[in-house]
């Protein structure tokens, strides 16, 4: 079992920052990834990373403005957001991949979190 607890949602304008958190726990994991879903729309795909940290994937949509990173010390997953707009307003989610390389599809991940709110507002 995989435990997923992420933190760091809430209200920005448009242009902020935001840090998410994903606090992992129980088995681990090859590998993590943070999908967002907006109202009416299917879950997507945001970034994944590698357990070691070594190794990173994007969408297209968040490459320069997002990053993903993994703190060892700590377990935990982040997602660091900047230059916010409008249109990333989502429940985000932390999932987890106990084994194979990083997976951008849904049904690839064995864990998830329960999801953490972020709206940006314009």
């Amino acid at each position: 079992q995989v435990q997923l607890v992420e933190s760091g949602g809430g209200l920005v304008q448009a242009g902020g920052s935001l840090r998410l958190s994903c606090a992992a726990s129980g088995r681990t994991s090859s590998s993590y990834g943070w999908f967002r879903q907006a109202p009416g729309k299917d879950r997507e795909f945001v970034a994944a990373i590698n357990w070691s940290g070594t190794n990173t994937y994007y969408a297209d949509f968040v490459k320069g403005r997002f990053t993903i990173s993994r703190d060892g010390t700590r377990n935990t997953v982040n997602l660091q957001m900047n230059s916010l707009k409008p249109e990333d307003t989502a429940v985000y989610y932390c999932a987890a991949r106990l084994g194979g390389r990083l997976a951008v599809i849904t049904t690839q991940y064995d864990y998830w979190g329960q999801g953490t709110q972020v709206t940006v507002s314009s």
